[in-house]
């Protein structure tokens, strides 16, 4: 077994409270008992039920708490020693977070992908224990010989650490000789107890006893793009298409959506997403606005994969070949974007698989197979899976249809519906994947309960689709942001998509143009990762009646759509998604998903929320804080008083701080308690930076 490196600097780490390298020692226990000598308990990143790993991905914040004490009222310390996936070693000290509960926490940012694991140690701190007493006593004009000689001693002890520099050294040499001499008074002795830099000593090599190491624990720390991402979603079979003479269309190509590439990246998008390439089944096709009378030129819905000409690792003829593929995959690189595929785990009637393995399918006793619902809706062109009958077989080909697609140059698969499928299949397949290539991602589309949502996540699945796009008022968006952000980020990241070929919800159907602003906004700034679906920057928000979708629907037919005329017509949306995916890149605190805290305004409809990032965590070694302040009602102007707890970015309560609109470019002296005006019409969003952030 290779033995563990240490490293006496975070070199793999960002964190604000690194202390060097000790090795940890030993603690004795006895075998009858679980409890070590300082109980530690309730560690955090964690998973419940601790079947599962947390995760992370590179250059995020990861929170690390653990409960602590002993018995009496000497004082402890905490400590997380980190091993990153090469071995290298690095402490970090805990601070407690004095809330009456025990708790400790620090903050690490990891910065090298893979497997790293952790483990807390409590120990107790002799100086603490000693600064604390000795405090009270000397100036109290009690035991004051007594605390003198104990700090005496421990400063001895501590002067004989090999690892403490010269100037350390002599420093503590002079402290008990002082504490020692008669002739100096115990006024001069609390200065020593109250010495800054003395203190600064035993924080950064503490004296101890007692360590109590905890378990090791994993943690799973994946690439970036795991975490975060803008997300653009278009179908290439619309971009490009022609309207021909007789009122028949042409379906667009990879090559004529390559043209459309340039715009996506523009508008600083990260991920272009793909609904399903393949060949689509002609037996029970579905027309325009999921009607049963498809016509001969209606190209039916992408999700009822395979026909006669291939199945799911097969692109539809009408796209092109899979080298046309390959080519927009690079070129797509080219223009700063990454591919990411869909996965749907479901066949049209004439896929492949119907004949070849009617065991894959569910039989129903009048002999015909099953075919989709979810009521009410009904997909009588899709036939599900069923992973009961032949689950080996069934694993073999995901896995090859999987391994197939990313030898294309596909790293991101967005997968269909998962919570319709048994999620130790997703766990097997995730884990398999990720082993042979850790740079895959996979979107779980889970707009399910909360039990199978957060049990696809523990299992696997980097990203999910969540409740945001049903989450409008002040109250619930406050409820749904603080769990996301807090409640299941050890495990679960949020796409927060503002809507998709089958949401167009209430709220933008019937908001008007600034539901779209204020929608796009909350998700570029609330959390790491956010989606939009084509269409949204130009407003289309007609419903098909009875539904939540947009009426003449892409899923059934083709879209035209005149991206670079509504610009130029000032018709377009892309322009403020432009802004918000620059503000996006410029400010890492909105890279981040765990540092999101909601503050407060008089008004019901007015959302605040801030994003801070310390220094000592920051890429460029800046703090960065964003003061988000959003109007959730599209139909009002609304003035009001926002109340904003200002110790998070470390700014004293009422002293003034200087932000700036990164919208407007507007500038404003703030406090704790500010007046703003948000007219959903006109300016339905300040998203300000705190420019002398601490």
């Amino acid at each position: 077994m290779a033995t563990p490196k240490r490293t006496a600097s975070p070199i793999l780490t960002r964190s604000g409270s690194t202390i060097p390298l000790r090795p940890a020692e030993a603690f004795q226990t006895d075998a009858r008992t679980r409890t070590g000598r300082i109980p530690l308990a309730l560690p955090f990143p964690s998973v419940p039920g601790g079947a599962f790993r947390p995760t992370a991905y590179v250059g995020e914040v990861v929170p690390f708490r653990v409960t602590a004490f002993r018995e009496g009222h000497d004082l402890i310390g905490v400590h997380v020693r980190l091993f990153a996936p090469d071995g290298t070693e690095s402490l970090h000290r805990l601070s407690p977070l004095n809330d009456g509960f025990d708790r400790w926490a620090t903050i690490v940012s990891p910065l090298v992908q893979g497997v790293w694991s952790f483990r807390f140690e409590a120990f107790a701190d002799e100086f603490a224990t000693w600064e604390h007493a000795a405090e009270l006593k000397i100036a109290a004009g009690v035991d004051a010989p007594l605390m003198r000689e104990i700090g005496a001693r421990l400063f001895d002890g501590a002067r004989a650490e090999k690892d403490r520099s010269v100037a350390e050294r002599r420093t503590l040499k002079g402290a008990a000789a002082a504490l020692r001499d008669p002739a100096v008074g115990d006024a001069t002795a609390l200065d020593i107890v109250r010495d800054p830099a003395i203190a600064a000593f035993f924080a950064d090599r503490p004296v101890t006893s007692l360590v109590t190491l905890g378990p090791r624990q994993e943690l799973l720390v994946e690439r970036e793009r795991a975490g975060v991402g803008a997300w653009y979603e278009f179908f290439p079979r619309s971009e490009g298409a022609k309207q021909k003479a007789d009122g028949t269309i042409e379906s667009g190509t990879f090559r004529s959506a390559t043209a459309r590439l340039a715009g996506v990246a523009d508008m600083g998008f990260d991920v272009l997403y793909l609904p399903p390439i393949h060949p689509i089944g002609r037996l029970n096709r579905k027309g325009p606005n999921n009607t049963l009378n498809a016509g001969p030129g209606d190209p039916g819905s992408p999700w009822a994969i395979g026909s006669t000409e291939g199945g799911h690792d097969t692109v539809h003829p009408d796209l092109g070949t899979l080298e046309d593929f390959r080519a927009f995959v690079s070129a797509a690189r080219t223009a700063g974007l990454e591919i990411a595929l869909d996965l749907a785990l479901q066949a049209a009637p004439d896929h492949p698989w119907v004949t070849e393995h009617p065991e894959w399918f569910t039989t129903l006793p009048d002999g015909t197979i099953a075919y989709a619902e979810n009521p009410p809706k009904k997909y009588q062109d899709i036939y599900p899976v069923n992973f009961d009958n032949d689950p080996e077989g069934i694993k073999a080909e995901v896995l090859r249809i999987v391994r197939h697609w990313i030898a294309q140059g596909v790293q991101i698969f967005r997968v269909d519906n998962p919570h319709t499928k048994p999620l130790q299949f997703w766990e097997w397949l995730i884990a398999t994947v990720t082993q042979e290539n850790p740079d895959v991602v996979f979107l779980a589309e889970a707009f399910t309960r909360p039990a199978p949502m957060q049990g696809l996540a523990m299992a696997g699945f980097q990203q999910s689709y969540t409740y945001f796009t049903w989450r409008n008022t002040k109250e619930e968006l406050e409820e749904f942001l603080t769990q996301v952000s807090q409640d299941t980020a050890d495990f679960l990241r949020p796409n927060l998509f503002v809507n998709t070929p089958d949401i167009l919800t209430e709220y933008l159907q019937y908001g008007g143009r600034p539901a779209y602003r204020i929608r796009a906004a909350i998700a570029a700034t609330a959390a790491p990762t956010y989606g939009v679906y084509a269409g949204f920057e130009l407003f289309e928000n007609v419903a098909r009646p009875g539904a939540e979708e947009n009426i003449d629907n892409e899923k059934f037919q083709y879209k035209l759509r005149d991206w670079e005329g509504a610009e130029e017509r000032g018709d377009s949306l892309a322009p403020f998604l432009r802004r918000l995916n620059e503000i996006r890149r410029a400010h890492p605190a909105l890279r981040q998903l765990r540092n999101l805290s909601v503050h407060w305004s008089d008004d019901d409809a007015i959302l605040v929320y801030v994003k801070h990032l310390d220094a000592a965590l920051s890429p460029d070694g800046r703090a960065d804080t964003i003061i988000v302040a959003v109007n959730v009602d599209p139909h009002s102007a609304r003035e009001t008083m926002v109340h904003l707890d200002t110790r998070v970015w470390g700014v004293t309560p009422g002293e003034p701080f200087e932000v700036e609109d990164l919208l407007t470019g507007a500038q404003w002296t703030w406090s704790d308690h500010d007046f703003v005006r948000l007219d959903a019409f006109t300016e339905p969003v300040h998203i300000l930076h705190v420019k002398e952030s601490r």
